[in-house]
């Protein structure tokens, strides 16, 4: 590679697609975040459901997605930010192929009950329950994911210009707050509400919830993300790439 700048795609689209392939992968566990952090749950009434804050795993890896996709957008634009993402969407469809041919294989006899001391009855359920997801999951994950990334890309660039490249922490806060509320309802809506006859009451109770943990966690990222943008910009400073403040 000739230039500092197409190394520093390749390591941040690196980065971006691991972080969105394991954030699939351990979505399947539901915790507590209340019970994880030694609080009483929260217990909030929204659209007549008690909500408390029983999200998927895969929300701790969700920050550094939304760190990437800002850092790319403000560095390579929304072309940039396309490129990853398609990408990443393309590979995340590849890996359910062969997660589903791999659950389909034949299991050894003596691998089923070969954690039967530990609690594990049958690998080969435990396996396909883990690993396995159903279409409409699979689907409402990489829609809502690609919608959301693209509309993310194209309010960060569209503030940016209104902005003339300043304040970095409102466009990428505007950008992720208005781009994930669609991806916290649009997710629950393919996903549960077409493929699993949810009522809509809770699609909105549950999307609220997390919704509302998604808009703190950019909030609170900020400063990693001006943290980013300071290395990224004295690692290209001798790069001939035009910098803006």
């Amino acid at each position: 590679m000739k230039s500092k700048r197409q190394k520093l795609f390749v390591v941040l689209t690196g980065v971006f697609i691991v972080n969105v392939m394991l954030a699939e992968y351990i979505g399947v566990k539901i915790f507590s975040l209340e019970s994880t952090l030694g609080v009483q749950q929260a217990k909030i009434l929204i659209f007549g459901k008690y909500f408390s804050f029983d999200l998927t795993a895969g929300v701790l890896l969700w920050p550094v997605v939304f760190v990437m996709t800002d850092i790319v957008n403000e560095h390579f634009g929304v072309k940039g930010v396309k490129f990853i993402s398609w990408l990443a969407a393309i590979l995340i469809f590849y890996s359910f192929i062969f997660t589903y041919f791999a659950i389909k294989l034949s299991p050894a006899e003596w691998w089923i009950e070969i954690n039967k001391s530990k609690g594990i009855v049958n690998m080969q359920s435990a396996f396909s329950v883990v690993f396995g997801q159903g279409m409409w999951i699979i689907a409402g994950s990489i829609i809502a994911f690609l919608v959301g990334q693209i509309l993310d890309a194209l309010i960060f660039q569209k503030i940016k210009k209104m902005l003339n490249g300043k304040m970095l922490w409102l466009r990428a806060t505007i950008s992720t707050v208005i781009s994930q509320f669609i991806d916290s309802y649009l997710v629950l809506f393919i996903a549960f509400y077409i493929g699993s006859n949810w009522n809509f009451q809770t699609v909105l109770s549950i999307g609220t919830g997390n919704y509302i943990y998604k808009f703190a966690v950019a909030i609170i990222m900020i400063p990693v993300l001006y943290l980013f943008h300071f290395l990224i910009k004295s690692y290209l400073k001798n790069d001939n790439l035009k910098q803006e403040d």
